[in-house]
């Protein structure tokens, strides 16, 4: 490996770290945030999917970009304007602020993600780009290790605006040395922005993740809720016209008739929304129902964050001598596998019934990261890594919006069903449907005080016991989704579809 190969991956190694660094650590943090800021169950969500909202849909757009006018130039900026979004994030007085600069967040985000495997995909070839591979999936797996360790001890020690201030001194450390560093990439071939692309993704990606958080409040059959729906779906087909039609468009179609690129992506959604999504459920259930700090939170999660640190830098070394059809099936399925254990939790449970799901599930996601990787850019020429690899992060980044909010509405449905039961015949039973938001999003303790003293011992148990059924109910449906992943990914990521794959090809880059 060249000084300037080294550099590189330490650069793109740290941008990584950062942003994975702060998706874990805000999972852990949202209970005190709720407190703080005094936040909805639906304000919790928006934390997450703000973020992942314009990661995703800027993604394609920034991995243009970054072909256009040059990688390393582009992932600068994207380190800039993290920066910056994560002081305002800090300094959030209010929920809506706190969203709002989530958002901001994400577009920086989006501009270093898209450019972070393209920088990888040009400088590294062969044996060698399974190694840099490795250690980028092994940096996946040392943030989400740490993760929730740092997001506890800061929120516990310093609170939780500290989440956000920790990225500023990484963030400036990587500018500096991506500056100094990293060599400048382009693709000289490379077209225009495509807005209309931009604007119809992103409209179509927002309608559907706005209706599915605000559904159970509004309504599923609600006109508002239809209107969105409708409105997304339209505004998809119009972003595939669009695509058709364009010169340069910035979700190249043609990319899809690969089918190993279809179960690339479908993979990449399918861990997201399965089980990535599935943290702010569990880190709720840990913290609300089981009674732990995030510092306690952050250590029990690290079964699962160290058995994925583990096992990544070998199935990075292993995906590039073996097909990578194999660790994708294999590891959803062991994901899959993961959910499933870790059902049937009860008020009463003891934080070890998660404990086979979150070894196994780590596993699973150590497999699964490095072969994303590999599979992302190994289908296309070098030259189109930029474009690939935004691809391969959007599909990441709208399986944990569209997770969250879809597992959300059946989430609060099912708490809410529960808990018209449980409450027949009692003072709270005209407020089912505001309680059931309310202990969606951590604040059974808050409304307990509100009810007549002797009701209180009642409600407690009805809260934590529909806060269990839809927890269960959640998991059941995060295992279909990353079985039916496991199954996709297996048959369609052929290795005959990859472009690097094999003697000839290493003689072409030679």
């Amino acid at each position: 490996m060249s000084s300037r190969q080294r550099w590189t991956l330490v650069a793109v190694c740290m941008g990584t770290f950062m942003l994975l660094l702060d998706i874990t650590v805000v999972n852990v943090a949202l209970p005190d945030i709720r407190k703080s800021l005094n936040s909805s169950f639906t304000d919790l969500q928006w934390v997450v999917d703000a973020y992942a909202l314009t990661l995703a849909t800027l993604l394609l757009t920034a991995g243009s970009l970054a072909d256009l006018f040059g990688r390393k130039r582009v992932f600068v900026i994207g380190l800039g304007l993290f920066v910056l979004a994560s002081l305002l994030c800090g300094l959030s007085t209010t929920p809506t602020m706190l969203n709002l600069s989530r958002a901001l967040q994400g577009v920086g985000g989006a501009v270093m993600f898209a450019c972070s495997l393209a920088l990888l995909g040009v400088e590294f070839r062969g044996r060698e780009r399974g190694t840099a591979f490795g250690a980028w999936g092994a940096t996946i797996g040392l943030a989400v290790a740490i993760g929730p360790l740092v997001g506890g001890a800061l929120t516990d020690g310093f609170g939780w605006e500290w989440i956000f201030f920790v990225n500023i001194p990484v963030g400036l450390a990587t500018m500096a040395l991506a500056i100094l560093r990293v060599p400048e990439s382009s693709n000289p071939d490379a077209g225009g922005i495509d807005w209309l692309g931009v604007i119809t993704f992103s409209g179509a990606l927002f309608l559907l993740v706005f209706g599915l958080i605000r559904a159970n409040d509004l309504g599923w059959g609600s006109t508002a809720i239809v209107i969105r729906f409708v409105g997304a779906v339209v505004l998809f087909v119009l972003f595939v016209i669009v695509e058709r039609r364009v010169k340069s468009p910035m979700f190249d179609l043609t990319l899809f008739r690969k089918p190993a690129f279809d179960g690339v992506s479908i993979a990449a959604f399918a861990i997201s929304a399965a089980m990535f999504a599935m943290f702010l459920y569990i880190t709720l259930y840990l913290q609300n129902v089981l009674g732990y700090t995030p510092l306690e939170t952050g250590v029990r999660f690290l079964p699962l964050s160290v058995t994925s640190f583990v096992v990544a830098p070998f199935a990075g070394r292993l995906a590039a001598r073996f097909p990578v059809r194999a660790f994708l099936g294999l590891g959803l399925l062991l994901v899959s596998l993961a959910l499933l254990l870790m059902h049937g939790v009860k008020p009463d449970s003891s934080w070890t019934t998660l404990l086979a799901g979150f070894v196994i599930g780590g596993a699973g996601v150590g497999m699964v990261n490095p072969a994303l990787a590999q599979g992302a850019v190994g289908v296309v020429r070098p030259e189109m890594s930029g474009v690939a690899s935004g691809i391969n992060n959007t599909c990441r980044q709208v399986g944990i919006a569209t997770g969250i909010a879809a597992l959300g509405a059946i989430f609060q449905g099912q708490i809410q069903t529960k808990l018209a039961g449980a409450l027949a015949g009692t003072p709270a039973e005209g407020r089912v449907h505001e309680l059931a938001r309310g202990i969606a999003g951590g604040g059974a303790s808050q409304i307990k005080q509100s009810l007549p003293p002797q009701f209180r011992g009642r409600f407690t148990e009805a809260a934590n016991s529909a806060f269990c059924s839809g927890f269960n109910e959640i998991l059941i449906v995060g295992a279909v989704v990353a079985l039916v992943g496991a199954v996709l990914a297996f048959v369609l990521t052929r290795e005959r579809d990859f472009v690097s794959h094999g003697a000839a090809a290493e003689a072409a880059h030679a």
